[in-house]
Order: structure tokens, then sequence, then C-alpha cells
């Protein structure tokens, strides 16, 4: 199977890779689903709760008690699969990242064309202003972060009950669509509307590589249930 990957990556020459929090695992990172997951954190509040509009709005001190907590990876540092993604970019064969991951890693390893779905933890900005301040000033704060005009700092992430960017989606389904091999990794592919993006994809390859089974391994080329770093270790492309 990674010889098949091999050849398929050294033949392709616009490659389209969408990652989930599997990808961020190695660097530290807790995923979402798995049993060590936040999900299933004993918490005072269910963990998708708190992570939705309605309660980021009605309880935003709980809600930064535990995005302070639990999402704070300003210090971790990129994985085998972020530099690898990288390199790959860099040798002119990896169109673009479509990331379901808000902690900024593929920007830290120096990939170029990032598609944030969800956002991300070093964009914040005030509410009643729109004055943008970095992650840092946010994790640092007391309490609920504030800006100089008064109103609430809130992270540029998306919420449960919010809408996704519309120019992030745009440009996500435009590389999807122009893609001949796509490469899927450390995601479960149930988080709606993110997964529904796979079906942009009109290429000639497939790739899923994740540890569990997902909806969508029936429709690939290539499944492999593995680590993302014990696969990627494996592979040698011409170039890099």
């Amino acid at each position: 199977m990674i010889d098949e990957l091999n050849k398929m990556i050294n033949e392709s020459d616009n490659i389209v890779f969408f990652g989930g929090a599997g990808v961020s695992t190695e660097s530290g990172i807790k995923d979402f689903r798995s049993k060590d997951g936040l999900y299933n954190m004993k918490y005072k509040y269910n963990p998708e709760e708190i992570l939705s509009h309605n309660f980021f709005i009605n309880n935003t001190s709980e809600f930064y008690k535990f995005y302070k907590e639990n999402m704070n990876c300003l210090n971790n540092e990129p994985s085998t699969c972020h530099t690898f993604l990288k390199k790959l970019e860099e040798c002119g064969k990896l169109k673009g990242i479509i990331t379901q991951n808000i902690d900024g890693l593929h920007q830290k390893a120096g990939s170029k064309c990032v598609m944030e779905l969800h956002g991300s933890i070093y964009r914040n900005y005030c509410m009643k202003c729109g004055k943008f301040y970095g992650g840092k000033e946010v994790f640092e704060s007391k309490d609920i972060p504030i800006c100089n005009c008064g109103g609430i700092i809130k992270p540029d992430v998306v919420l449960y009950g919010e809408a996704l960017d519309n120019y992030t989606v745009e440009k996500s389904i435009d590389l999807l669509k122009n893609a001949d091999l796509l490469i899927v990794a450390g995601t479960s592919l149930t988080v709606y509307p993110a997964s529904s993006f796979i079906n942009y994809f009109n290429g000639r390859n497939l790739v899923i590589i994740n540890n569990d089974p997902t909806n969508y391994d029936n429709r690939a080329s290539l499944v492999i249930h593995d680590s993302i770093k014990n696969v990627l270790d494996k592979i040698k492309i011409q170039g890099i």
C-alpha cells in the first residue's frame, strides 16, 4: 500500500491534502473524538456544548476557562505530517492544504496555501469595534479578554452554530475540483459541512489515511488504516 501511495504522489502534480485532528496529535495536541479526546473529558458541561456560539454568548467566562485550558497550542511544534506537506508544496506537487484544525501548525511549518475551515487560535477580534488580536494576548488575559474599547474579544474560530467563512469555502472547493490526487488524513470525516467537501473532488485518486474506518472508505482508491507518521515516514518523493 505504501508503494502504491508513493507511486500516486510521484505521478501527480496537483495534490490537495485534507486533514483533521489526527494530523496534530503527534504534536501533542488532543483530538476530539478518540477515547482520550476532548469530547470524552469529564467536565462541568459537555465540551461540544461549550464550543458552541450560544454557550460563548451566554456563558463567556466558562467558555474561556475551557478554551484556555484545552485549546492553547501556541507552543506546540509541527509534526512529521506538517513538515512533509511543506516539502511537498515546495517541490510544486501540493497545491493546497484544507484543514479542520485551528492550531496554525501548517503555517508554522512553512506551508503557504492553507485553507483553515474552522479558523485559527492566532486570530481574534473584538465583537464591538472589530480590532484584531493575536493568540498570546487572548490566552494570557485574565478571565474574559476585553478590547481597549470595552468589547469582548472572540476567537476567530468556527463554533457550533456558526457558518464557515465564504472565501475559505470557495477556495477549498476550487482546490478540490482541480486536484488529480486528494489525500485525506487524520479525520473521521463526520463533521459537517467539512466532510461533505470531499464530494467536490473528481480527480483520479482519493487516498484516506486514518487509524479507524470512515464512511468514505468505499469511495477511495486507497485506504490505509495506520497513523499518518507511520505512513509518511516511508514515502520517498522525487525532488524532496
